[in-house]
């Protein structure tokens, strides 16, 4: 016989949820682990394809802090061409790098602890998204940097860019981790993703019906009950 979940002390078994009894620890972990899964794959498929990133609103990169400004005033001198193409190289260098988020992504499911299941399912509803990001963050930096790094290489402003944020960040008016490019390229990349695996985990946690998916309904539809 599986064991129930135990979110507490024994002398506190009473004072436990009614969703928490009715649910094994098999389900609980199973049930977790199809979330992060989900939520993982979707962000993948969906920004690491041609304009994942530029054609997508809600994680298109862009130019950062005052540097928009300086670059109305490049359009007004006939610039903007260039503008936009290092924009679209932004984007298109996290489109390359989120592929290889995926085997850290998977790895970090793969090594969910028990006190990691537990947060995610008495957490707030990112915890999801906060599991990954705490997990894979750093990791994801430095796999991300050098395939953004050869990516916008291929444009002639980025050195520019690189020049310009860096007198801009001495003024206060760019931060330091976005006076390069590839640094806030490969920032910009990893809050993307985490981004789009927030979405996923909010239908999930919103609609586990909708999910079709059964364990995702007994685990995340008893959170409602």
């Amino acid at each position: 016989m599986q064991r129930r979940l135990v979110l507490a002390s024994a002398p506190a078994l009473l004072l436990r949820p009614a969703w928490a009894l009715s649910l094994t620890e098999g389900d609980a972990n199973a049930g977790i682990r199809t979330a992060l899964e989900r939520g993982a794959n979707s962000a993948v498929a969906l920004l690491g394809r041609p304009d994942g990133f530029l054609g997508n609103p809600l994680v298109k990169i862009e130019l950062p802090g005052h540097l928009k400004d300086a670059a109305r005033l490049l359009r007004a001198t006939g610039q903007g061409g260039k503008l936009d193409e290092l924009v679209t190289a932004m984007n298109r260098a996290a489109e390359a790098a989120v592929p290889a988020a995926k085997p850290l992504l998977v790895k970090a499911v793969k090594d969910m602890s028990v006190e990691d299941g537990l947060k995610i399912l008495k957490g707030g509803d990112d915890s999801i998204t906060q599991f990954f990001a705490g997990k894979t963050r750093e990791p994801l930096s430095a796999k991300f940097l050098p395939i953004v790094t050869q990516a916008t290489q291929r444009v002639a402003l980025a050195d520019k860019y690189n020049a310009v944020a860096s007198k801009a960040s001495g003024f206060g008016l760019v931060s330091g981790e976005d006076a390069n490019i590839q640094q806030y390229v490969t920032a910009r990349a990893l809050d993307g993703l985490y981004r789009i695996i927030g979405e996923e985990e909010k239908k999930i946690r919103q609609d586990p019906v909708g999910t079709g998916s059964a364990i995702l309904k007994k685990v995340f539809g008893n959170l409602g009950g």
